[in-house]
C-alpha cells in the first residue's frame, strides 16, 4: 500500500445548509433564505482540505448506499483522495441539517445511524501504518483507539478533533500526540473550571505532546509541557462558520507535516480557518497556501487581550 501523508479515521456527513436571518421564536414561525447540500463531516472535510493543499491523503470512514454516497465518493475522487469506504448496504449515510444565521454562526444537528459506526475489525493496519500522520475523531471512538494504537506502535502521529465526552474517550486521549479539542473539552474531561489549569492537566496527565483548545473568534490557547501558545483569530467578513475546525486541524496537520515552528503552526491553521469562514459549507472557503499566508502576512486580527498568557 502506497504511503500517504495523512490518513484520517472518522467522521463524514451530507450537509444541509439552511440560511436564516434571525433564529424564529420559540413557537413561531420564520423565513429562510435558502438551502445548500454540500458534503462535510470532520475527518472528511479535514482529509479534502490537505488534499486540496497538495498532500497525499487516505480517508478511512462509512458510508450508506444513497445519493449521499455518491456525492462523497464523487468528492474524494475529484481530489484524488485515496478512499477506504465501509459500505453499509441498503443504509442511509450521515446527515446533518445545519442552520447558519445572518451574522455566519452555525447550529448543527446531526443524525446518524449506528450501522454506520465503525467497528475495530473493519479497520486495516496498513491503512493506518502507512502514513506520516493519522488524524482521528471521537466519534468512532472503538475504532479511533484501534487506529491510534497501530499508529503509536509504528511511530506515526496522531492528531485528535475531539468536541465531546464520548463513551470511552479516557481510552482515547492517551494514545493521541496533538490533541486539539474544542473550548470546553478540557475543561469537562478534566474537572478544571479554569482553562489554563485545564490544558496543563489534559497535557501532563495524558502525555501528548500539545494540548489546544480552539476558541472561535478568540483564536487558539496551546500549552506544550513547557509554555502556552496564544494564535489570535483573523477578523474576516464572516459568512458561514460551518467547518472552521475542520479546517483548523488541516492547517495545523499541514504546518506540522513542513516541519515548521509551533506558533507558525496554530497561526497558518487560524488563517486557514478563517478564511474558510468566508465561504458557503464546511469546505466552501478552503483557499490555496499561498493565499493564506497572504492573511498571515497582511490580515488584520480580533482583539483577544482577556486571553493573556502567562510568559514562560
Amino acid at each position: 500500500m502506497p504511503v500517504v501523508d495523512l490518513a484520517g479515521v472518522g467522521l463524514n456527513a451530507t450537509d444541509t445548509l439552511i440560511h436564516l436571518q434571525h433564529y424564529p421564536a420559540r413557537g413561531a414561525k420564520g423565513e429562510y433564505r435558502g438551502s445548500t447540500v454540500l458534503p462535510g463531516g470532520q475527518v472528511a472535510s479535514t482529509v479534502i482540505a490537505c488534499a486540496q493543499w497538495g498532500l497525499r491523503t487516505r480517508y478511512v470512514g462509512k458510508l450508506g448506499e444513497d445519493e449521499a454516497a455518491r456525492l462523497h465518493r464523487g468528492e474524494f475522487e475529484r481530489l484524488g483522495v485515496e478512499a477506504q469506504i465501509l459500505t453499509v448496504p441498503g443504509g442511509a449515510s450521515a446527515q446533518s441539517l445545519i442552520f447558519v444565521d445572518g451574522t455566519g454562526e452555525r447550529t448543527v444537528l446531526n443524525r446518524r445511524d449506528d450501522a454506520l459506526i465503525i467497528k475495530p475489525e473493519e479497520l486495516s493496519r496498513e491503512w493506518v501504518v502507512n502514513a506520516r500522520a493519522l488524524h482521528v475523531d471521537g466519534w468512532d471512538t472503538d475504532a479511533a483507539i484501534q487506529a491510534a494504537r497501530w499508529a503509536r506502535e509504528a511511530g506515526v502521529p496522531v492528531i485528535a478533533d475531539l468536541d465531546e465526552l464520548y463513551n470511552g474517550i479516557e481510552q482515547l486521549v492517551p494514545l493521541i500526540d496533538y490533541l486539539i479539542v474544542s473550548r470546553d473539552f478540557p475543561n469537562r474531561f478534566t474537572g478544571e473550571a479554569d482553562l489554563e489549569f485545564a490544558l496543563r492537566r489534559l497535557q501532563r496527565e495524558s502525555g501528548c505532546k500539545l494540548a489546544a483548545a480552539t476558541l472561535g473568534e478568540h483564536g487558539v490557547l496551546a500549552w506544550d509541557g513547557s509554555r502556552f501558545y496564544h494564535s489570535a483569530a483573523y477578523n474576516v467578513p464572516v459568512v458561514d462558520t460551518t467547518g472552521a475546525g475542520d479546517v483548523f486541524h488541516a492547517g495545523y496537520i499541514f504546518a506540522l507535516l513542513q516541519g515548521w515552528p509551533l506558533e507558525r503552526q496554530l497561526d497558518f491553521a487560524c488563517a486557514a480557518a478563517a478564511i474558510n469562514c468566508t465561504g458557503i459549507g464546511a469546505r466552501g472557503g478552503i483557499q490555496s497556501v499561498e493565499r493564506i499566508e497572504e492573511l498571515m502576512a497582511t490580515g488584520e486580527r480580533h482583539d483577544a487581550a482577556e486571553f493573556a498568557l502567562l510568559a514562560r
